[in-house]
């Protein structure tokens, strides 16, 4: 079954895994800019950072027939940094235009400081006014909660900015309603310590239905899978969900988000690909 990794962080991977997701039916996945594991300590490093992400990655993914997209901006982890976040969102138009370039992310807090916060609200705005999608990271663990309703409230007050273009991803038990009930997307992120489990992310899924929910893997440098969203679809599969459930968790349902994007296109004859059918 094909399906689209919404989140992978591939300039963190080796080219097997490209070729392992490709075998698993993977056929779009979408970079979104984050920390590397240390800061940066220049503009230009981090503009180095976004030229990879638009220009040699593309070509690396195209090797396996999966196309890669990308999103910029200034990472929640290092947007305490006041000085060098206004210099990173001065150089942002510039990648927003490349055609690999979906929209704003991945932005929003981390420790939920003043700082994080102007520099996550500065973005949204950006975002308004370019009229892009926006991917927002929320918290880790004890921020979670915290750090996901003050990302909402900043999204609120910008209403120019429609909650169906924005994904709010890293959703947990005790933050997607408040992220659904405002009509954002939830990203379920299938990443072991810090996120869900499959497990977890299907029985999100049964109690919250299908609508506005993506599934990702978030694979980067520390200990993730490439082939997460599989996995997820062998849970779904394990508790007898229908084929067609699966196919929109897993397909559909990126491909509605990201085609808001006039630049997200998938080769000819994918997107009419049809669940398989089990005998």
């Amino acid at each position: 079954m094909k399906y689209i990794d919404h989140h992978a962080h591939m300039v963190s991977r080796t080219t097997d895994d490209y070729q392992q997701m490709a075998l698993s039916g993977c056929v779009a996945v979408t970079e979104p800019a984050f920390w590397a594991g240390w800061d940066r300590s220049t503009v230009d490093g981090m503009e180095d950072y976004f030229r990879q992400l638009t220009g040699f990655e593309p070509r690396r993914a195209a090797q396996y027939r999966i196309q890669h997209y990308a999103w910029v901006g200034m990472n929640p982890k290092e947007s305490d940094n006041r000085e060098l976040s206004r210099a990173i969102i001065a150089r942002l138009p510039q990648f927003l235009e490349q055609p690999t370039v979906l929209g704003v992310g991945e932005i929003g807090l981390n420790r939920v400081t003043r700082n994080e916060i102007a520099t996550y609200t500065e973005q949204i705005e950006l975002a308004a006014a370019y009229k892009h999608l926006v991917l927002i990271h929320t918290p880790h663990l004890e921020d979670k909660q915290k750090g996901t309703k003050i990302s909402v409230e900043v999204l609120r007050r910008h209403p120019e900015l429609p909650p169906s273009r924005v994904l709010v991803d890293h959703a947990e038990e005790h933050t997607i309603e408040g992220i659904l009930e405002h009509g954002y997307w939830a990203g379920l992120t299938l990443y072991p310590q810090t996120k869900i489990s499959p497990q977890r992310a299907v029985d999100l899924i049964e109690r919250y239905g299908p609508d506005r929910m993506l599934v990702a893997g978030a694979c980067d440098w520390g200990p993730s899978d490439p082939i997460a969203v599989p996995r997820f679809a062998m849970e779904m599969r394990r508790r007898r969900h229908p084929e067609s459930l699966i196919h929109r968790v897993i397909f559909e349902n990126p491909v509605t988000f990201l085609s808001q994007s006039p630049k997200f296109v998938l080769p000819a004859g994918v997107e009419d690909a049809e669940p398989a059918r089990l005998g």
